[in-house]
């Protein structure tokens, strides 16, 4: 059963820029009564709100935060309860990359962070609101973002690999418990898209016959997909032939394939990322880290 986003109040993380904002312009454009904007980025969150209400018709609330504080979710999502209401569309947008060799990784400031932000916040978010997302009998929806990085091995990606394996496993066991105890109403959709144009893959180049993406193009995808329900959505078509192929397969034939022919092994060679005005509590270079 569809839904729309007309008169009802959505929460996006990683809302300040990129496809986060572009959900955000999406629940203005489409009558939402609340668009709540998470992002830990307090300038560019002040500004996209800024923009959004001048799109008229939606109340917007800002809110900077860590995503990776559980201590700051758990009080921004109590303040979003007050301001705003129970979510009825979360968006679990924010992420953050490594693009270095599993070796060269930190242990704090790369695999703690990036399984942090992209694993273990869409957990903990979801957990502060899913109760009375329940108990409303409402219907509701939640959109994991994924990657394709989570359903093949990449060289140079294995933090964010892992990450996002998690996040895929995660998201489609919620949406099986919501359904066998009796709680269909709230609906999960998990979003495995390959590279996209949003600077967060500067550099990275798609294996055959997989460009990179518009984001316009992944939200509207998207964004269709979480209103229907849908249980999963890949980006473009080659993910899931990525997928099946990996599992029919041998091993080292499938390594052949996609090294040798569909180049899935080199994707990683040249990125960059895009550079990140560092924080106070974290300083990392250009090449080793980018959100979304």
């Amino acid at each position: 059963m569809g839904i729309s986003a007309s008169g009802a109040t959505v929460l996006i993380t990683g809302a300040a820029m990129g496809m986060g904002r572009l959900y955000a312009e999406r629940a203005v454009r489409d009558g939402a009564a609340h668009v709540v904007l998470w992002d830990r980025n307090a300038e560019a969150l002040e500004a996209t709100a800024a923009d959004l209400r001048g799109m008229g018709g939606s109340a917007v609330h800002p809110y900077a935060l860590d995503v990776s504080s559980l201590p700051e979710v758990t009080a921004a999502a109590a303040r979003v309860i007050d301001d705003a209401g129970v979510p009825d569309v979360l968006i679990n947008n924010a992420g953050i990359v490594r693009g270095k060799y599993f070796w060269e990784h930190d242990p704090e400031a790369d695999i703690d962070a990036v399984m942090q932000v992209n694993t273990l916040a869409p957990m903990q978010i979801t957990r502060a609101f899913l109760p009375q997302m329940i108990a409303r009998r409402t219907p509701a929806r939640i959109l994991n973002v994924a990657s394709a990085s989570g359903t093949l091995s990449v060289p140079k990606m294995s933090v964010y690999t892992a990450s996002k394996w998690a996040v895929i496993g995660w998201s489609d066991s919620l949406r099986l418990e919501l359904a066998e105890s009796g709680n269909g109403h709230v609906m999960v959709t998990t979003l495995i898209p390959s590279y996209i144009k949003t600077g967060m893959f500067a550099g990275a180049r798609g294996p055959l016959m997989t460009p990179l993406m518009e984001p316009a193009y992944v939200v509207d995808r998207a964004w269709a997909a979480l209103m229907a329900g849908k249980a999963r959505i890949q980006l473009p078509w080659t993910v899931p032939l990525g997928s099946a192929l990996r599992g029919l397969l041998p091993q080292p034939l499938w390594d052949v394939v996609a090294g040798r022919v569909f180049k899935v092994y080199q994707s990683m060679d040249h990125f960059t990322g895009r550079p990140e005005t560092p924080s106070a509590a974290e300083s990392a270079a250009p090449s080793a880290e980018t959100r979304r």
